[in-house]
């Protein structure tokens, strides 16, 4: 089990999506993929690292986003069985402490997201 995060509710969305002009579906997509750039480089810059030796980068180098649904969705997160323990970094387990990024990065972005939106509908309508 990868760890990652996603964001639902596109479906109303799409809905509304499609009455408007191309212009303005474009520059949501490009609010999604903005937002989702800032939370994995959040994650990026505050994922535990191993010091210990070994390949100590790896869960750092290893997150990704993975956009779906014409770009209105995206996952960011560690995918891939190699990367299974980013969930027992993040949640923790019975002797090791949760060591979060991922779902800080995301709540720290959650409320950046609206204004991106509405500056890239702006730059869209001018």
């Amino acid at each position: 089990m990868a760890a990652s995060v996603r964001v639902t509710g596109t479906a109303r969305l799409k809905e509304r999506l499609q009455d408007l002009p191309d212009q303005i579906k474009d520059s949501v997509v490009e609010a999604v993929k903005e937002s989702a750039e800032a939370v994995r480089d959040d994650v990026k810059r505050n994922v535990p690292v191993d010091t210990r030796g070994g390949d100590s980068h790896h869960l750092k180098d290893a997150v990704d986003i993975r956009f779906r649904e014409g770009g209105l969705v995206a996952d960011v997160g560690w995918f891939g069985p190699e990367n299974s323990y980013a969930t027992y970094v993040e949640f923790g387990t019975r002797r090791r402490p949760a060591q979060p990024s991922l779902y800080p990065a995301l709540e720290r972005e959650r409320s950046r997201f609206a204004a991106r939106l509405t500056e890239e509908v702006r730059r869209a309508l001018r």
